[in-house]
């Protein structure tokens, strides 16, 4: 049951229940039960935290043991952004390849099995799916995380991915608000900027966070990114134009709205997470995500201290904290009652458009996915592989959102169905003869992730293809440029099933 140590008074924990904070290790510590039992409300889970479906159940019940309705929050996109299956890959196709199936039905069906993976693990809030239009394709940490470039698109697929997703009982936390598509900076990394007029972000940005908010999405998160037709001054995190008055005044929006995580550079190195978290919630965010990096109690400790005295100091409302807290609550208790969970079939696995009742079950939803995903385009002088080949992987640097942890590729599938298949990573200008030499004799598959933005692949792919025009060319990003090699597979994504699916037609089987 839930218990609040005494002598913690209303504010501060006011100031903890607003806090989504992460910690290290496949256990709670003590620091973090503790804070449970002051007044934190929720947790925020990465890869580090999760190492099996079973440890991860034992995890929850371990959280739940010191606070019975706590929000236990994932990254869990899907696609290239997994934590459940950070060490093996995604058993699920991210937006990208869902969009380009355009199936809302098969979208629907694939955020009610993911979401019905998380509840019976006792995760209750993710903090997907994102609702940004790629309409920049030099973008370089939305890429095929976004259903499209298509704001129509992406608005009915957001929609789908909500109501799967929360017909399993989990709550949707659609991201990044007002939009993050359009950047060509990391907030990771620094703070983007996108200039357009209103009239370009209304049918635009706007377009697909209208639609999940119709949908009922019990949560939004807000992107650290400078909007000056929207706020010249603020970014969107700490902006009360755009928190309050845009999402809540002209949306309509009543539900939790929840930070990006605040220790990424666009407000850490710009107001630091204490004063970044204070005008935030000044703003009216509801719920401070941080600790992807900062994972310990120290930063739980600051945060809530930074709350308490920008209260004492009149710089932030109390009466607006403890409107912030009672929406955390009023999340918790949606999450934590039977009606959170719907019964209907809306959602289910059996709505999946063309691909038949039968053919579709819970286990294989993801793969049948990624294979009507793939865009497959093939010259006469491809023929199925029959021999081992070799991958030379073309690795670009991952972006935080994703991690290097999470391996991506071909190699792995192919190796089951052709044993005897080697693979090597290659990087920067000299990868093509590098790959070529590596090669040897074998036939090569070459895999690329975002071909169009990154010069040194582009000419690595020259260099191959010169050389061995039966190359088979797998883009496991956005496919922008031309296809070209013997066989070219396009699939939308770099989940493990993005790679079985292009696996099973290079070997013809």
């Amino acid at each position: 049951m839930t218990t609040l140590a005494s002598g913690t008074d209303t504010l501060t924990r006011d100031a903890l229940t607003v806090l989504q904070p992460g910690f290290p290790g496949t256990t709670a510590p003590d620091w973090l039960l503790r804070r449970l039992g002051e007044g934190l409300a929720s947790v925020g889970l990465f890869g580090r935290n999760i190492a099996s479906p079973e440890q991860l159940s034992s995890l929850t019940a371990q959280l739940r043991s010191e606070r019975d309705d706590v929000l236990v929050a994932i990254d869990e996109e899907g696609g290239d952004v997994t934590r459940l299956e950070v060490r093996t890959g995604s058993s699920f196709p991210g937006n990208h390849a869902l969009g380009a199936v355009d199936d809302v039905d098969l979208t629907r069906a694939v955020a009610h099995e993911l979401g019905r993976r998380l509840a019976a693990c006792g995760v209750n809030l993710n903090w997907a799916p994102s609702a940004d239009v790629n309409s920049n394709p030099s973008n370089p940490v939305i890429g095929v995380r976004s259903f499209g470039a298509d704001p129509e698109l992406v608005a009915r697929h957001t929609a789908a991915y909500v109501t799967g997703l929360q017909a399993a009982g989990v709550a949707a936390c659609t991201k990044h608000f007002p939009g993050h598509g359009d950047t060509a900076v990391d907030s990771h990394h620094a703070l983007p900027r996108i200039d357009a007029e209103s009239s370009v972000l209304e049918r635009r940005e706007l377009l697909p966070f209208r639609a999940a908010i119709a949908a009922g999405t019990r949560a939004v998160m807000s992107a650290h990114i400078l909007v000056p037709t929207l706020d010249p001054d603020h970014p969107a995190t700490l902006s009360l134009r755009i928190l309050t008055d845009l999402l809540r005044g002209q949306l309509g929006y009543d539900g939790l709205i929840v930070t990006d995580g605040m220790e990424m550079q666009a407000i850490a190195a710009t107001y630091g997470i204490e004063r970044g978290s204070v005008l935030a919630i000044a703003a009216g965010a509801d719920a401070i995500c941080v600790g992807g990096g900062l994972a310990d109690d120290e930063t739980v400790r600051r945060l809530r201290d930074a709350l308490v005295g920008a209260v004492h100091a009149g710089e932030l409302p109390e009466e607006r904290l403890t409107e912030a807290a009672e929406r955390v609550r009023e999340l918790a208790r949606w999450t934590a009652s039977g009606a959170a969970a719907s019964t209907s079939d809306e959602g289910s696995a059996s709505d999946t458009g063309s691909a038949s009742t039968a053919e579709v079950t819970r286990v294989d939803i993801g793969l049948i996915a990624a294979r009507r995903a793939l865009r497959v385009t093939a010259t006469d002088r491809f023929t199925p592989l029959t021999e081992p080949p070799y991958v030379a992987l073309l690795t670009p640097v991952a972006n935080i959102a994703v991690g290097d942890e999470t391996p991506w590729g071909v190699a792995a599938e192919l190796s089951r169905k052709l044993p005897g298949t080697e693979t090597g990573s290659f990087s920067g200008e000299g990868a093509g003869p590098e790959a070529l030499e590596a090669a040897g004799t074998r036939r090569i598959v070459a895999v690329v992730r975002d071909e169009h933005r990154h010069p040194w692949m582009a000419s690595t792919l020259d260099t191959l293809l010169a050389a061995r025009p039966d190359t088979v060319v797998v883009e496991m990003g956005v496919p922008q440029t031309p296809p070209r090699g013997a066989l070219h597979i396009a699939t939308h994504g770099a989940a493990r099933v993005c790679g079985h699916a292009a696996a099973e037609v290079i070997a013809g089987a």
